[in-house]
């Protein structure tokens, strides 16, 4: 299995590789991809050094498969090029995720509808994939009608920029700004650009791709999207609204029975999910599980995932390893 990765010297990049080997990807060659600035430079996998090349040389080299995260622009140029010789490509930007022709897959809940003829996939936002890992399971019992979410977001949504900012900040430097405002003891109301109708991108996000991969545009969703001086991964408070009703210790084997979900809900040992926590792992962690007294049929969860992991890499390996079981490549 011959794998490109495009975007490899970035942050997902570096995890990508990073969740390839732990996995134990079957990689026979491994094609780094990066922008004219670091071509000919050796990345280490397994052992051995490959030389990162440009996007026209991997192209030409065939792999079977290739992990964009590179950037909506170059998806939207490059993607296409890839599929039309052949290579299946598992795309991380916004590029391709609403698009009526492309699928947008958390395989733990979608993967069954891939094909063949599927070169481009999309891998949903990471806010939106640690909150369906979550959600999907609830809908198919209890149906859900609304959805309210406030999301506590990582720096390390925003990238490399973002974590220098926090650190000059914490050392007092003066360096380039990520964000309009000072992160380092702040909160940020502010992911992604705005948008006419007052929500951010990031927000219209959460909306759009969650009644997509549930395939269910009758749930009402409603998002507000926070950035905060973490680094361990993206934080969700949601609510949600049922058609039908529920006993909250079903809830909490539901979802202790859903693959790739972990359940920490003890008040009386204090354990529920936290970003320090979830950081480095694949799982999406849950917790703090109870009923909304305000409204019928409502529960209230808290749900932590590292968003680089889960988030973005280990979802579009997963995505690979989908294809690669069930000969789709």
């Amino acid at each position: 299995m011959r794998v490109a990765v495009v975007g490899a010297t970035g942050m997902v990049g570096t995890v990508m590789l990073k969740v390839l080997e732990e996995r134990n990807f079957p990689v026979t060659e491994l094609i780094p991809v990066a922008s004219e600035k670091s071509i000919g430079k050796m990345l280490s996998f397994k052992g051995k050094d490959f030389p990162v090349v440009g996007l026209s040389t991997a192209v030409e080299m065939k792999p079977d498969i290739a992990l964009f995260s590179a950037g909506g622009s170059t998806s939207l140029e490059w993607a296409p090029k890839f599929a039309e010789a052949g290579i299946t490509v598992i795309d991380n930007s916004s590029a391709w995720r609403m698009d009526a022709t492309k699928k947008l897959v958390v395989p733990e809940i979608n993967a069954k509808d891939l094909t063949k003829e599927d070169k481009i996939i999309a891998n949903p936002n990471c806010s939106t994939i640690q909150l369906v890992m979550a959600l999907a399971p609830l809908h198919q019992k209890y149906k859900i009608k609304r959805v309210v979410i406030s999301t506590y977001q990582s720096i390390t949504g925003t990238g490399v920029k973002a974590l220098q900012q926090l650190e000059n900040e914490y050392s007092g430097a003066k360096g380039e700004m990520a964000y309009p405002y000072p992160i380092h003891r702040n909160a940020i109301p502010h992911c992604d650009v705005f948008q006419d109708n007052g929500y951010t991108k990031e927000e219209m996000k959460l909306v759009n791709e969650t009644q997509k991969i549930l395939d269910d545009r009758t749930i009402a969703v409603t998002a507000t999207a926070i950035r905060i001086p973490v680094v361990g991964g993206h934080s969700e408070s949601v609510n949600i609204e049922f058609a039908n009703d529920f006993i909250e210790n079903d809830i909490r084997k539901i979802l202790s029975e859903t693959p790739g979900v972990t359940v920490q809900d003890n008040t009386d040992t204090n354990t529920y999910p936290m970003p320090i926590y979830a950081e480095g792992k694949n799982d999406v962690f849950v917790g703090r599980i109870r009923r909304d007294h305000s409204r019928q049929n409502a529960l209230n969860m808290w749900i932590v995932a590292d968003n680089l992991r889960k988030g973005a890499a280990t979802n579009a390996v997963q995505i690979g390893e989908h294809l690669i079981a069930e000969n789709l490549v």
